[in-house]
């Protein structure tokens, strides 16, 4: 086993970060634009024209040229009418001095008009219409282009594709759109105590929520989750277990990390020629985790997506890269968030994002030790500019009705024993 050590939150994040740069996404797919909403793109999307391709009025109004309106009320004769859709002919409904266009939303600006007046700011009367206030150059119509030029980049490859993206990709006529496939992520549950959801525990088991809980977090963050059977506490059962587990493009464990009697995982792990970059982390609730890369006997798919991967120092092809979860449940659920999560990110292809916390009042005052940074399930309330956040009352790292009680997690520094209510704190959405 090679060394590892427990290290600080910031650390291990920017630990899985480097690595996570150094693995590709897998192939590529394509798929009709309304299977695509939470997949990768896998090459950018650019504008097939200009955007809007004609100065585009935003306001139902008139179309007027600015130079007549030096003075208001303006009475301007009525020269035609442009509905959304309609394209005059060249000569046809132009604005010349002392004219104005009818236009609605939409609709292409004549030529000789530089603004659009809101129609509740005019009254038509008999064969002109009467402009009550006054507009400057450039109000109320889009130029052409300036949403986007023919040939700019509107959605990079990388994006996990939204609802924004794909009303971008329709608007350039991509009916199939090329994503990465989905990355396999393997989850591994260890422990005599465990036993599968539709048995009965025993007096001393809890069944195993572990699995559910990562394979909804796995296709939340854009893969697809292969759950094995419970490893045992038996080194060959549990080897036999990793080995396949390997077979796909990232495995998970969830218990066995700790420094129990019967916790196999590292000592298995070394034995598949494991090399660990931390074996804990100075964090609460999750801080027996572990990262590292192995699975050295396992046949493994080399993407054609990234041959440059040796090149640039990433494990060797038949590597792949595990984290140990904890076993408690409020754990594992939190440490896959934290670390788990970017490296699946890559893996999909997804474009590295950094970790944002956002900010609240503390509504009730927190007591605490210090040593460790914690993430505390938590419950953001109230409306608008009012919102404050209190912690839930838990029980522990197990207690996972607390944690669907909560839709957030406070982040307390490690050298804070002690947070005033009322004071500004730090947030992870759950």
């Amino acid at each position: 086993m090679s060394s590892a050590s427990v290290v600080s939150f910031e650390e291990a994040r920017h630990i899985v970060e480097h690595h996570a740069q150094k693995v590709g996404p897998g192939e590529v797919e394509r798929v009709d634009l309304l299977a695509a909403p939470g997949r990768v793109l896998a090459e950018p999307i650019l504008a097939d024209r200009d955007f809007p391709p004609f100065p585009r009025a935003t306001r139902d109004g008139y179309a007027i040229c600015t130079a007549d309106l030096v003075q208001v009320p303006k009475r301007l004769e009525l020269a035609g009418e442009i509905r959304a859709g309609d394209w005059p002919e060249p000569g046809t409904c132009n604005v010349g001095r002392g004219q104005a266009v009818s236009i609605m939303t939409g609709a292409p600006l004549p030529a000789g008009a530089d603004a659009v007046v809101m129609v509740e700011y005019t009254a038509e009367v008999g064969k002109s219409v009467e402009i009550q206030r006054s507009v400057k150059s450039g109000e109320n119509f889009v130029p052409r282009g300036a949403e986007a030029r023919q040939g700019q980049l509107l959605v990079d490859r990388g994006t996990r594709l939204d609802h924004a993206a794909i009303a971008l990709a329709a608007s350039v006529g991509a009916s199939k759109l090329p994503v990465f496939r989905k990355p396999q992520v393997a989850v591994l549950s260890t422990g005599d105590e465990v036993v599968e959801m539709g048995a009965m525990p025993g007096p001393a088991q809890i069944r195993n929520s572990n699995t559910y809980s990562l394979a909804a977090q796995i296709v939340q963050a854009g893969a697809e989750a292969v759950r094995l059977p419970i490893a045992p506490d038996e080194p060959a059962r549990l080897r036999a277990l990793m080995e396949e587990g390997f077979a796909c493009d990232l495995l998970l464990l969830t218990g066995g990390v700790s420094m129990g009697k019967y916790d196999l995982v590292e000592q298995v792990l070394a034995g598949l020629k494991a090399e660990f970059y931390f074996t804990g982390v100075k964090i609460q609730p999750g801080k027996p985790i572990v990262f590292g890369s192995g699975g050295a006997d396992t046949p493994v798919r080399v993407s054609a997506a990234s041959p440059q991967s040796a090149r640039a120092g990433m494990p060797a092809p038949h590597k792949k890269y595990f984290f140990g979860l904890p076993g408690n449940p409020v754990s594992t659920m939190v440490a896959f968030k934290l670390f788990a999560q970017p490296m699946i990110a890559a893996l999909a292809g997804m474009m590295p994002q950094p970790l944002v916390f956002l900010k609240a009042r503390l509504r009730s005052e927190i007591r605490t030790k210090t040593g460790l940074k914690r993430f505390l399930p938590a419950v953001l309330s109230g409306e608008f500019e009012n919102a404050e956040v209190e912690l839930a009352a838990w029980q522990g790292s197990g207690d996972i009705a607390a944690l669907a009680r909560s839709n957030c997690f406070v982040v307390i520094p490690p050298d804070r024993e002690q947070i005033a209510s009322g004071e500004w704190v730090s947030l992870l959405t759950a």
